[in-house]
């Protein structure tokens, strides 16, 4: 009897316990971070991993206990918009943010969507995080965007300097979709290329994003027998399209791509055709992640049943947010303030080993720090999988 009266008793406590928690949990004021960016179509993969890195490391924080800025503790909420790519949508999210009052968002995913909610994001008193290239959004007087990745203007060169000095190219060719991303990225690129004495031996060849049959597309690049093949700014759903295709017409040189992709595409979209295929991964390696990025990943993992490497890029933005506002709390509702602390900000890295920071970066590319500070971390997808080729950093 007194037994069952004890474990009884101890069941009471427990969930008595459990529901102060919760009431506690309850009671924070709420902190609304925002997403704008492309979750269906082509592009999907780039910000899915987006929103879900958010979700995953919002629900972590309000797990356990939430976070603290000045004297105030908040449970974190992400409020998502799905942009479909299309530009007037990333402007119609981005005013939806602004109605809801939020004043830090994450994306768009790409130039023209990051370009066109420019307007509204000074208006109306928002810095937003895009993954984005155009030097425009980053330099003065544009002063309300911040690079959440590293552009393929820093991650090209480093790849072709690699590429020349471990594998001896010494010629490249260029094939980009005709939008204004992938075109300003090739441009990009064949800049890159021709400032490191590469020969170029194909730029100007386009496709539509709808291509089903690439095969007579490539055809012209390939017959001019380049040692490199650059799928400039190819989207997910096309780049295992486009390897697949430059394989079976007999290409054996590499291939490669300044924009981040997912493993488990390229594996069902071309298999072993993919082996050896280069691209810009996460900002985390094995020999680098800390114990908290190996429990983001399994957070992460658990909640959607898969992991994306882009993820371990996309994982700091929030936390860039939230840090920076914790460092100065009058920012919560003024980005001026935001902007002040940007350029003496500095944090311990919770996502990597040793003494490594999270800090702004970019005086280099855009004249200010309008750019957080992550590794440039190149793959090489190899059995269904990306192995690290090399590990760099951007200024």
């Amino acid at each position: 009897m007194q037994k069952r009266y004890f474990l009884k008793s101890t069941l009471l406590a427990s969930l008595a316990s459990l529901a102060i928690a919760q009431t506690a949990l309850a009671a924070n004021p709420v902190l609304k971070i925002g997403f704008v960016g492309v979750t269906s179509g082509p592009a999907a993969a780039w910000g899915i991993s987006n929103q879900r890195s958010m979700e995953t490391r919002a629900a972590w924080i309000n797990e356990t206990g939430g976070v603290k800025i000045g004297g105030t503790t908040y449970n974190v909420q992400i409020v998502a918009f799905d942009d479909q790519k299309d530009p007037r949508r990333a402007i119609a999210g981005m005013e939806k943010m602004a109605q809801e009052g939020i004043h830090y968002v994450v994306g768009p995913n790409v130039d023209d969507g990051a370009a066109a909610v420019r307007p509204v994001a000074e208006q109306k008193g928002i810095m937003y995080f895009p993954y984005a290239f155009p030097k425009s959004l980053y330099t003065k007087p544009a002063s309300n965007a911040v690079l959440g990745m590293v552009a393929n203007y820093q991650s090209g060169p480093a790849i072709y300097k690699y590429l020349m000095e471990k594998k001896g190219i010494k010629s490249v060719a260029f094939v980009a979709a005709n939008e204004s991303d992938p075109l300003s990225q090739r441009d990009g690129g064949v800049q890159a290329a021709k400032a490191l004495k590469l020969n170029v031996t194909s730029a100007n060849v386009t496709y539509q994003v709808d291509t089903t049959d690439f095969t007579p597309v490539l055809l012209p690049v390939l017959k001019t027998k380049p040692d490199l093949l650059v799928l400039s700014g190819v989207s997910p759903a096309n780049a295992p399209q486009l390897i697949r295709s430059a394989r079976d017409a007999g290409y054996k040189g590499l291939i490669s791509t300044e924009t981040a992709q997912d493993a488990n595409v390229l594996k069902e979209g071309a298999g072993k055709l993919a082996d050896g295929f280069i691209s810009v991964g996460g900002a985390s390696t094995p020999e680098l992640a800390s114990d908290k990025m190996r429990e983001f990943v399994k957070r992460y993992t658990k909640m959607f049943g898969e992991y994306n490497d882009e993820s371990n890029t996309k994982v700091y933005a929030l936390e860039y947010i939230l840090e920076t506002l914790k460092a100065n709390p009058k920012a919560m509702k003024d980005v001026k303030e935001f902007q002040k602390t940007m350029d003496s900000f500095e944090a311990p890295n919770p996502y990597m080993v040793g003494n490594a920071k999270l800090k702004y970066v970019g005086k280099t590319s855009f004249g200010q720090k309008r750019q957080v500070s992550v590794p440039l971390v190149v793959n090489e997808y190899k059995d269904g999988k990306f192995q690290t080729l090399f590990v760099a950093q951007v200024d």
